[in-house]
């Protein structure tokens, strides 16, 4: 299967950001969360406070790869009538002020929605890039193959079990930029980063040629200056959350945070 097409959208992000130091922040806020009113708010606040490309979670009722936070922002976003067609209305009102926008959603809602009409209308809403956390390379092609067309990015998920010749794959189907698990099981804030991240990330980049982004785990700014160094991209989802179910205020601050962390990084 040939790597997915892709607007461009997210190269250039990343590019830029490497002309002027650091590495890209790549925040995640669940769509509809605290409500779907506030979304469009909550999104600029990410980029005023420096985000690069920004992951716009679509609520799920079975959402198996996220941890407790993103699970009870996506519930109650759920019981605000948050769905797939709404978060893609609101990307086309929105897309154009922002930085790129990448969906992160997982497979239901897609095929509820029908994968070449999804497709279709996210590249028309100006979704810059599509993760789908539970479709794992290989697992139906012709559906890959299809999400890989010509629109939106299609960004891929690698694990630090993820073989050599896998990640070569993977990096096959994708475009945009990888997602590098820093840690196997469910998304979450950590109070540490493993002690070979370096020699993962490292391996990861030896293999590919896109930019690699890392996230799971990601919670304080001396964490994002510490993944920055070593990655292109620093991906933080749980500890925004968090900090947004204690107030908006705190919420801009984290961002703003980690945001300056990771542009102060310089890769090794």
């Amino acid at each position: 299967m040939s790597a997915a097409v892709g607007s461009g959208r997210l190269a250039a992000a990343f590019e830029a950001r490497r002309e002027a130091g650091g590495a890209a922040f790549i925040p995640y806020l669940t769509f509809g969360y605290p409500s779907p009113e506030d979304t469009p708010r909550l999104l600029g606040r990410l980029a005023d406070a420096g985000a690069d490309v920004i992951e716009l979670g679509v609520p799920f009722s079975d959402p198996l790869a996220d941890g407790p936070t993103i699970q009870r922002a996506g519930w109650r976003a759920l019981e605000r009538g948050a769905t797939l067609a709404a978060a893609l209305e609101l990307v086309e009102r929105v897309a154009a002020g922002l930085p790129p926008l990448v969906l992160f959603s997982y497979l239901n809602p897609i095929l509820h929605a029908g994968v070449d009409a999804f497709r279709e209308r996210a590249a028309a809403a100006g979704v810059a890039g599509v993760l789908v956390t539970d479709l794992p390379v290989g697992s139906d092609p012709d559906l890959e193959a299809r999400l890989a067309g010509a629109g939106p990015d299609l960004i891929r998920l690698v694990a630090p079990t993820t073989s050599e010749a896998r990640v070569r794959g993977i990096a096959g189907t994708a475009s945009g930029f990888l997602y590098y698990v820093s840690r196997t099981g469910v998304t979450g804030a950590r109070a540490s980063l493993t002690d070979t991240l370096a020699e993962e990330v490292g391996r990861l980049r030896g293999l590919v040629d896109l930019p690699v982004a890392v996230g799971f785990g990601i919670s304080r700014p001396e964490q994002a200056a510490q993944v920055g160094r070593l990655a292109d991209g620093v991906v933080v989802g749980s500890a925004l959350i968090d900090a947004l179910g204690r107030d908006e205020e705190a919420f801009a601050e984290l961002a703003a945070a980690l945001a300056e962390a990771a542009h102060g990084a310089r890769s090794t």
